[in-house]
């Protein structure tokens, strides 16, 4: 159903579909047809729903649903409009009218070992995950910072692509976690540029600026940009705004509306992040290494076969 950051029903795009067609599409699903009857309201809002993944493209977290379904008009700006949102995108996975990858969370990870069944299937893994450090020979190293880990999955396909490291705050980082960024900066022995994406608040106003300091402290030089959220952001987006918590010690002094990162449209953000890492980029070396990557996969490609070859005959004799 995501084809190419759009939504697709049955191959159609949705942006080409009516609003009957989609409800149509919907009903008919199989597990709408098993003693689930949905309101009007509640297809009105599937509709809207599809149109925004359609829009903003998938995954999304669902803060960030909720946002775009409030600016919208679909659901009242409120921790009613915001359990609704969650209750609905529940109920579209469950009856499958979309899937459980269209909704990001990085809030919670499973720990286990990596293993595999056979030989076989490790070094399949190894060929298809290989990747060249790409940065090792650009002039500069790039780093980018996100206080929300729940945004993680959405913007972790940029800075995968362009294998650069993804650091989550979680609101304030630990001492631990800035001492082990600092020595990695430390190691790259070259420029280095730090990214910040956060809120719009006191505490996210704060939280790059002690980032910054106790980098610093720890001897890594660098240069720190903080890249959302902003007022121009705010104004330009039309950004929805939320009343700043009074529970927030850092609010003294503090007579602006609060804005959540997640408030700004997926694609958004992902292009900020991008044009982060681009103008930092030897675009010819870059085109060179990953022509390289591209050879050493063949190489990769061809010693698996002839391994596997062997592997085949050693099972077959034993």
């Amino acid at each position: 159903m995501p084809n190419g950051g759009h939504i697709t029903l049955e191959d159609v795009p949705v942006s080409s579909l009516s609003d009957d067609e989609i409800a149509e599409w919907i009903t008919e699903q199989p597990k709408m047809k098993e003693r689930y009857s949905i309101r009007s309201a509640t297809l009105d809002l599937w509709i809207h729903i599809l149109r925004v993944f359609d829009e903003c493209g998938a995954p999304m977290t669902v803060r960030q649903m909720f946002y775009q379904l409030e600016t919208r008009g679909y659901v009242e700006k409120s921790e009613n409009g915001y359990r609704l949102t969650a209750k609905n995108l529940v109920q579209m996975r469950k009856r499958g009218v979309i899937g459980y990858e269209f909704i990001t969370d990085n809030t919670r990870w499973a720990r286990r070992a990596h293993t595999f069944e056979t030989l076989e299937k490790c070094l399949e893994y190894t060929r298809e995950t290989y990747r060249k450090s790409l940065w090792a020979f650009q002039p500069c190293y790039v780093e980018i910072w996100i206080e929300k880990e729940a945004l993680i999955g959405v913007i972790d396909e940029v800075t995968m692509k362009y294998d650069v490291p993804l650091m989550p705050c979680k609101g304030y980082p630990s001492e631990t976690f800035l001492f082990s960024a600092a020595q990695y900066i430390k190691q790259q022995n070259k420029p280095t540029y730090i990214y910040y994406f956060g809120d719009f608040d006191p505490t996210g106003k704060d939280i790059p600026r002690h980032i910054e300091k106790t980098l610093r402290e720890f001897e890594a030089n660098f240069t720190f940009e903080i890249m959302a959220v902003t007022e121009e952001q705010i104004r330009d987006f039309r950004l929805p705004t939320r009343p700043t918590k009074k529970s927030d010690t850092r609010a003294k002094g503090w007579n602006k509306e609060s804005v959540e990162l997640d408030a700004i449209p997926p694609k958004a953000l992902k292009d900020l992040v991008e044009m982060c890492i681009l103008k930092n980029m030897n675009p010819r070396e870059w085109d060179r290494l990953l022509e390289i990557e591209k050879a050493e996969r063949e190489t990769l490609d061809n010693f698996f076969q002839q391994l596997g070859t062997s592997t085949q005959i050693y099972h077959a004799s034993a």
